[in-house]
This record gives C-alpha cells, structure tokens and sequence, in this order.
C-alpha cells in the first residue's frame, strides 16, 4: 500500500469572535533514505510518492549518475528508503558530501559554479526551443489546474514540464521545491528522455541556485517562475545560456537572460 500524502488533522478554526472543531487536510512532511549499493547516501524530507524519481533524479543531479543505463536497479525498501544498484564506478568522496538535505534548502553547502561545472553540467543547445511570449504566459494557469494535492492541503511546490509549444507533459508536487524538480528530473532520467533541450521547466516558487543547478544538469534551455530568482541563479544561468523568466503571470513577466529564445509578437 502507498504512503498517504495527506494526513487529516484536528484544528480550531477561529473565524471573529467565535472558534469551532474542525479538520484540516495536511501534506505529508516524512524522511526518505537513498542508499546506493547498500550504503546511504542522503536523507531528504519529501511528501511520499514518486520515491523513485526523487532518487534517481538526486543522484543524476548531483552527477552521482550521468545516465539511465547506470542505474540497473532501483526499488523501495520499506516505506522511507530506496535502494539504488549501479554499474561502473561512483565517486565515494562525491557521497561523502550529500549525507542529509532539507525539503527547504536542498544540499546545504552546495559550493558554486565551478562545483556545477566539475559535476559536468553542459550548456543546454542555444538555438532552441523558439517559444512565444502568449505561450509562456499560460504556463501558470496550466500548472496550477494540476496541483491536486495542493488544492486540498495548499501545502506543497509544484514543478512541471512542459514543451515549446506549452503542452504540459509531467508534474510533480512536494513540500520540497528542489524534491518535485527531482522527481520530474529523475522520471525524465528513468524514461531515457535527457537531455531535455526542447523543454520548458516551470515552477511554483521562487527560483534559487539549486533550481537552476539541476535544470543545467538536465540541460533545460528555459526555466520559468511564479517568484523571483536570487542573484546567485541568474549568474548561474548567464554561465551556461539558460533563460530565466520571473514573476510569470497572464499579462507579464520579466526575462533576467537567454531573452533569444523567447519570441516578440
């Protein structure tokens, strides 16, 4: 049986001068153990579900992985751990540095740039995808009528592909922003579909290092937001020719850089 998501919870509920018995619907907040070849690697704080993706989107992210066809086994061992078998060799010293990740901060410590470049982040293909500027304002009105868990707890991120043409192919929710990036990275990943050039990355938050971080891994050309990107994100994405649109909404947005690929009327 899967592990809920939602947990219902007794409240008070004030509203004026009166309070009244109440439930609430909550997102599940649980630790998920990775573990590669028997030995743990990481433990995150995740909402359950897409267990799987999460972890082999982690590994590929932080270039434990580069590719599909290394892991050769991943599967659920009790209800909070993954076991990943892998072929070829794995940097042990890289290991050593993921030993525990928040759902708010993702790998605390996370060094810079140059640390992105060594994980062997590429610059995704400059000349595409074209997309106009009607597309990328639907993106959150689409993304949004597919947060079901968030409709019911309004607790939880959302992070979504979708392609040039602003068809939405894949969402995933977590109380994590960098978790749902990783589960959608890591079904992407299982599915044999990196790179992922012709894709766009949209997400329900702010957009942070780590964020851009692992769209490079990927080598996802543009990444839009409903917030803002931090300082260190844009300069991320200058390095290595992503576009980056913030405050995304029906009627505006700003381009913070890679503008080639977003396409005037």
């Amino acid at each position: 049986m899967s592990a809920r998501r939602i947990i219902t919870v007794p409240v008070r509920k004030v509203e004026g001068a009166s309070d009244t018995a109440a439930d609430d619907l909550l997102a599940v907040e649980e630790p998920l153990e990775i573990r590669i070849r028997g030995r743990s690697v990481a433990i995150t704080m995740r909402t359950p579900g897409n267990d799987e993706e999460l972890a082999a989107g982690f590994l590929f992210t932080e270039g434990i992985v580069g590719e599909h066809t290394s892991i050769t086994r991943i599967a659920m061992a009790g209800r909070n751990v993954v076991e990943v078998e892998t072929g070829g060799e794995i940097d042990l010293e890289k290991l050593d540095r993921h030993s525990y990740i928040s759902s708010s901060c993702g790998v605390c410590g996370k060094a810079s740039i140059q640390s992105l470049e060594a994980a062997g982040a590429i610059s995704p293909l400059r000349d595409r995808p074209k997309i106009s500027r009607e597309t990328i304002h639907r993106l959150p009105v689409a993304l949004r009528e597919r947060q079901s868990i968030f409709d019911r707890t309004g607790g939880l991120h959302a992070a979504a592909l979708f392609d040039a043409s602003g068809a939405l192919l894949e969402v995933r929710e977590d109380v994590g922003r960098h978790n749902a990036v990783d589960k959608l990275i890591g079904a992407a990943l299982l599915g044999g579909e990196i790179p992922l050039h012709d894709r766009i990355l949209m997400l329900s938050g702010r957009m942070s290092f780590e964020l851009v971080q692992k769209s490079a891994m990927a080598r996802i050309a543009v990444i839009a937001a409903v917030g803002a990107p931090s300082s260190l994100a844009v300069e991320t994405a200058l390095r290595f020719g992503i576009t980056l649109a913030g405050f995304v909404r029906a009627d505006r947005f700003n381009i913070y850089c890679g503008e080639w690929r977003i396409m005037a009327p």
